[in-house]
């Protein structure tokens, strides 16, 4: 495995330093075990879902938590082995913590478990000031204009 040392890019930008510290915890987390299986897909222009293999849990085993743009996914299993004895046991029923960085503005929307698979539903929702608007132009003369007020004031203080 090949490390990558970002202390040089801390260096020499100045307001990048979250993309490094995302660039960092991505690759200590890419190291993590890859249980349980999970895809993540795009749905429209600005949605998403991520999709984990969960055979064997139940609903309230499940907890879905995002602070600070960070989701996390947990999977605790109960222990119900009373009884039971195995020749083999293959279905893993261990305890799991997923995590995925959220982009800025990114929104969980819905949460669904069916056939094994918990599907969790994001949206991208820019704020009203960021989203793109347009600008009315008008036509036509007009003689309150900053600009032409301009030269005018400054003919009057150099008098």
């Amino acid at each position: 495995m090949r490390t990558i040392d970002f202390s040089p890019l801390y260096r020499s930008v100045v307001g990048f330093d979250r993309l490094a510290s995302l660039l960092e915890t991505a690759q200590r987390l890419d190291t993590a075990s890859g249980y349980p299986p999970y895809n993540i897909e795009t749905v429209g222009d600005n949605a998403y879902r991520i999709e984990m293999a969960v055979a064997g849990f139940r609903p309230d085993e499940l907890s879905i938590e995002v602070k600070e743009n960070l989701l996390t996914v947990q999977g605790r299993k109960s222990v119900n082995d009373e009884g039971k004895r195995y020749l083999h046991r293959g279905l893993a029923e261990r305890d799991f913590e997923r995590r995925f960085q959220l982009a800025d503005y990114v929104v969980v929307t819905d949460a669904h478990l069916a056939d094994g698979l918990l599907s969790i539903s994001l949206r991208r929702e820019l704020p009203e000031a960021l989203k793109p608007r347009t600008i009315a132009i008008s036509t036509g003369t007009r003689s309150d204009s900053l600009i032409d007020q301009a030269p005018a004031a400054n003919q009057a203080r150099a008098a």
